[in-house]
């Protein structure tokens, strides 16, 4: 799919998130990757082949104090 040059990263590379956005859609929330990939503002993304890839989401951590 992506004409670029270098190539952008294939929809199974790990790295696809770096593929050039093709079509955004902002006020919608996601962006399509000239890879195929749809990818969502929650990092969510759904895969040319249908595969969904689940939000990464950070998790908050509590400092522990030495009593």
């Amino acid at each position: 799919m992506c004409q670029h040059k270098p190539t952008c990263p294939s929809a199974e590379a790990t790295d696809r998130e770096a593929a050039v956005v093709v079509s955004a859609h902002p006020e919608q929330g996601w962006s399509q990757l000239c890879n195929g990939v749809l990818l969502f503002d929650d990092t969510g993304e759904i895969l040319p082949d249908g595969k969904i890839i689940q939000p990464r989401r950070l998790t908050a951590t509590t400092p522990r104090v030495a009593a």
